[in-house]
C-alpha cells in the first residue's frame, strides 16, 4: 500500500461526493479560507456519538436555532437543556455537554481551545471528541476514529483481531495516515467514506475509490471485517410505571441527577429489577392511594439491558410530585413517553 496515493485518492474523492452536513464546512469551501465553527463541530460530534446523521439533524438544527453560540448554551437552565436532549438517549452526555459548555463560557471566555490538549483538557470531551473538534475546526493533525474509521481501517489491512480487542491496532494504523495536509478534510474523508461506501453490510467495493488498495477486498469477503466477538444477552429487567392524573395534568418526579436518565423528569417508578412485580408489590410501590387500574405495558431496550414496565393508570393527588400539562410530555425520556402514551391512551 501506498500511503499518500491512497491518501490523495482519498481527498480527491470527497471532494466530489462530501455529504452535505449543517455543521460541516464543504472541502471547496474550505480550500477557499473558510473555518467550521468549533461549537458547531463539538455540538454535532457529541450528539453523533449515540444516533445517526438523520436523527441528530433535527436536534442539531434545535439546539444551534434556540442557542447559537456555546455561551448561550451555557447560560440555560439544566432541566431546559435535558428536555430538549430527550431522545437523544445517553442523559449524562447532556449534562456534560452543559459541563463543557460552562467550562468554555466561564473559563475561556466563550471561545474554544485551539490545541488538542486544551481541548482534553474540558470536561465531557475525550480523546476521540477532541481530536474531532481540533482536526475538523482548528486543522490539527489529529488521529480522529470513530466506528467508521475502524471499519475502513479494519478492511484496508485485514485485521483479524476482533474488535473490541483490535481497537488500539486500527487506532496505530490510522495514525499512520494522517498528516498535516488537510487534516480536518481528512478526517471527514475517512468518516464519509464509511458511512456512504464502507458501509457494515453489502460495502459498494465497486464505488470505492481506495478500493485497489483494500485487503479484505483482495480476500473476497470484505463485509466479514472487522472481526467481532459474541454479544453476550442483555440481562431484562422488570418495573412499574405510574400515571397518576389530575384533570388534564400528569404527575411527574425528577429523578436522582447520577445514575441512568439522572436529573430527567419521569413517570414515577418502582425500582427496576429481575423479576416482574406482583399485583400487590406494584400496588405498594405507588405514589399514592388510588383506584390503580391496569394499562397494559411497554418494552424499551437501553445500551446494557432491556426493560418490560407494567403499567399502572388512575386519577387522584399526590405529595411531592410535579404536576405536568399533558400537552408537555414530548420532552420526557422516550421509556417514559412510552409508558404515558400506553397510561393516557383513552386521553390522548
Amino acid at each position: 500500500m501506498d500511503p499518500d496515493l491512497l491518501r490523495a485518492q482519498l481527498l480527491a474523492w470527497y471532494d466530489l461526493n462530501a455529504r452535505s452536513l449543517p455543521w460541516r464546512v464543504g472541502p471547496a469551501d474550505h480550500a477557499a479560507g473558510e473555518r467550521a465553527d468549533p461549537y458547531r463541530v463539538w455540538l454535532s460530534e457529541v450528539m453523533l456519538q449515540q444516533t445517526t446523521v438523520p436523527h441528530a439533524t433535527p436536534y442539531f438544527l434545535a439546539f444551534t436555532d434556540r442557542w447559537p453560540t456555546v455561551s448561550d448554551l451555557a447560560g440555560e437552565a439544566d432541566g431546559e437543556v435535558m428536555a430538549a436532549w430527550a431522545g437523544l438517549g445517553y442523559y449524562a452526555r447532556a449534562r456534560n455537554l452543559l459541563a463543557c459548555a460552562r467550562a468554555v463560557a466561564n473559563d475561556h471566555g466563550g471561545v474554544f481551545p485551539d490545541t488538542e490538549a486544551g481541548l482534553r483538557a474540558l470536561p465531557g470531551l475525550g480523546p476521540y471528541t477532541a481530536a474531532a473538534v481540533g482536526a475538523i475546526a482548528f486543522d490539527l493533525a489529529t488521529n480522529v476514529v470513530d466506528g467508521n474509521v475502524e471499519r475502513v481501517m479494519a478492511r484496508l489491512f485485514s485485521v483479524e483481531a476482533p474488535l473490541p480487542d483490535a481497537k488500539p491496532e486500527l487506532k496505530r494504523l490510522a495514525a499512520g495516515l494522517v498528516r498535516d495536509h488537510r487534516p480536518g478534510d481528512w478526517a471527514q474523508a475517512l468518516m464519509d467514506l464509511g458511512a456512504t461506501i464502507c458501509r457494515p453490510k453489502s460495502p459498494l467495493c465497486d464505488r470505492c475509490p481506495v478500493a485497489a488498495h483494500c485487503a479484505a477486498r483482495a480476500s473476497g469477503a470484505p463485509d466479514s471485517y472487522p472481526r467481532r466477538t459474541a454479544k453476550a444477552a442483555r440481562p431484562h429487567r422488570h418495573g412499574v410505571a405510574y400515571v397518576l392524573t389530575r384533570g388534564d395534568e400528569v404527575a411527574l418526579v425528577r429523578r436522582p441527577p447520577k445514575g441512568l436518565l439522572g436529573g430527567m423528569l419521569a413517570l414515577p417508578t418502582s425500582d427496576w429489577r429481575d423479576g416482574r412485580w406482583s399485583d400487590t408489590e406494584a400496588l405498594d410501590a405507588a405514589p399514592a392511594r388510588a383506584a390503580w387500574q391496569s394499562a397494559g405495558e411497554v418494552e424499551h431496550g437501553f445500551t446494557h439491558f432491556t426493560l418490560t414496565l407494567q403499567i399502572l393508570r388512575a386519577e387522584g393527588e399526590a405529595a411531592d410530585v410535579i404536576w405536568s400539562p399533558l400537552r408537555d410530555l414530548d420532552g420526557l425520556p422516550s421509556v417514559f413517553l412510552k409508558a404515558a402514551r400506553a397510561g393516557l391512551s383513552s386521553l390522548l
